[in-house]
C-alpha cells in the first residue's frame, strides 16, 4: 500500500454520511458549529488535536485508527500476494528443462490444455484477475508436463500460457516476474506467428526500454504479410499490435513523431482487420488503435489530445467490441488524461465507470490505485470518489 494519505476531512465526510448524520446533527453531537464541520470536511480546517480526533471518532462510532485510515488492509491485497507467490513457484519448476515428467502422474492432452488456456485468456479479458491468479499455478504446471511429453505439439499451448501469465503479472505490477513469463514465451515460440504473439507481451512488460522498441519493430515486420494488398487478418493483427506497442515505447521515451507515425501505420492495418475480432488474443482493430492513441498522448503529457481521442474512441462503433479488460484499462488512461487537463470531476467519472464494468482492474492494479489516491487528494474531486478510495484502503 502506498501513496499519500486520504485527507482525514474526506474520511470524516464519508463516515458521517454512512452513519446517516447531517452536518448539523454531527456538529451538535460534537459541540461544534456546522461551519466547523464543513471546513473540516473540505480540508480548510485541519484536525490536529488528538483529543478532537478521539471525539470525532466516538461520535462516528469508529476507533481512531479507522478514522485515520491506519487499519485498512483490504483482504485482496494479501490474497494477491499469496497468489503471485504460487505463480512464481510454478514458473520456477524445471520439468521442461530437465526433460522428464514426475512418474505416476497423468499428463493431460494438448487439446484439453488448449481449452484450459483459452479459458484463462477469456478470464483475463473479462478482467477477472483473482480467479485467474488461482488458476494459473496449476495450469502452468500441467502445461510444462505436456510440453515435456510432446514438445512440438505442446509448443503453442506453452506460448499462450506464458503470454496470459505475463499479461496478468503486468496488471499486478509484478514487472520482474512478468518479464520471466514473457521471456519464456519468446523462447518457447518456434515460428514467426508464435514469436510475434509473445513479443506483444514482451512489449507490455518492457515498455520503458527503448531497446525493446527495435525488437517490436523487427517482430512486426517479420510477421507482416508479404503482399501489402493482401494477407490474412491474423497476420495484420499481430503486426499492428506490435506497432502499437512500439508506438507506446516511443511515446514513453518522448518521441512524439515516431509514436504518431507508428500509430498511423497500425491504423492502416486495423482498417483491414476491422473491429470485433480477437486474432491471436490481440483484440486488434480500429478501436484498439484509438485507445493506443490515448495512452500515447498521456505518456507524452498531452492531456487535451488524450481527452479528445478518448471521446472519439468511446463514441465509435468498435468500442463495445473491445474486451472488458481493454475498455477498463482505457478508462484508467482517460482518467489520467483528464487529470492532465485539470478536470478531476471527469477523471473520477471514468474511474468509477471502470470500477463498475471491471472492479478488479481498479482494485487489483497498483497503478490504478495510485490514480484513485491522487483523485482523493484533489480538492475539487467529486465526493463520489471518496467511498471508492476508502474501500481501497488508500492511506
Amino acid at each position: 500500500m502506498g501513496g499519500d494519505p486520504l485527507p482525514i476531512g474526506r474520511r470524516v465526510a464519508y463516515l458521517r454520511v454512512r452513519r446517516k448524520l447531517s452536518q448539523q446533527s454531527f456538529a451538535d453531537r460534537l459541540g461544534k458549529s456546522k461551519s466547523w464541520v464543513d471546513k473540516v470536511e473540505r480540508g480548510v480546517r485541519s484536525l490536529d488535536r488528538m483529543s478532537t480526533i478521539r471525539d470525532v471518532a466516538a461520535v462516528l462510532r469508529v476507533d481512531t485508527a479507522t478514522l485515520l485510515g491506519r487499519d485498512v488492509q483490504p483482504a485482496e491485497v494479501a490474497e494477491r500476494g499469496a497468489g503471485v507467490s504460487r505463480i512464481r513457484a510454478a514458473l520456477s519448476t524445471y520439468e521442461m528443462a530437465l526433460g522428464r515428467v514426475a512418474a505416476g502422474r497423468e499428463v493431460p492432452s494438448v487439446d484439453r490444455l488448449a481449452r484450459a488456456v483459452g479459458h484463462a485468456w477469456t478470464t483475463f479479458q473479462q478482467a477477472r484477475y483473482p480467479p485467474l491468479v488461482e488458476l494459473l499455478p496449476g495450469l502452468l504446471t500441467e502445461v510444462h508436463r505436456a510440453h515435456v511429453r510432446d514438445p512440438e505439439a505442446g509448443r503453442p499451448v506453452v506460448v499462450q500460457a506464458y503470454r496470459v501469465t505475463a499479461a496478468l503479472l503486468v496488471k499486478l505490477d509484478e514487472g520482474s516476474l512478468a518479464w520471466v513469463a514473457a521471456e519464456r514465451a519468446m523462447s518457447a515460440a518456434g515460428d514467426r506467428l508464435l514469436l510475434a504473439g509473445a513479443a506483444v507481451q514482451l512489449g507490455q512488460v518492457l515498455r520503458a526500454s527503448a531497446r525493446v522498441r527495435s525488437v517490436m519493430l523487427a517482430a512486426a515486420y517479420q510477421v507482416a504479410p508479404a503482399d501489402p494488398d493482401g494477407g490474412p487478418p491474423q497476420e495484420w493483427s499481430l503486426c499492428g499490435s506490435l506497432l502499437v506497442q512500439a508506438a507506446l515505447i516511443a511515446a514513453r521515451a518522448g518521441d512524439e513523431r515516431a509514436a504518431g507515425d507508428l500509430l498511423d501505420e497500425a491504423a492502416e492495418m486495423a482498417a483491414r482487420v476491422g473491429d470485433g475480432h480477437d486474432h491471436h488474443r490481440t483484440g486488434f482493430g480500429p478501436a484498439a488503435v484509438g485507445t493506443g492513441r490515448v495512452t500515447a498522448a498521456v505518456e507524452l503529457g498531452d492531456g487535451p489530445q488524450a481527452v479528445a481521442r478518448h471521446e472519439e474512441v468511446v463514441g465509435s462503433d468498435g468500442w463495445r467490441w473491445l474486451p472488458v479488460e481493454h475498455r477498463a484499462a482505457h478508462l484508467v488512461d482517460a482518467a489520467r488524461g483528464y487529470l492532465l487537463t485539470g478536470d478531476p470531476v471527469s477523471a473520477a467519472r471514468v474511474i468509477i465507470r471502470a470500477d463498475r464494468i471491471a472492479p478488479a482492474e481498479v482494485r487489483h492494479r497498483p497503478a490504478v490505485r495510485e490514480v484513485v489516491a491522487r483523485l482523493a487528494r484533489e480538492p475539487h474531486a467529486p465526493p463520489t470518489i471518496t467511498p471508492l478510495a476508502v474501500s481501497l484502503g488508500l492511506r
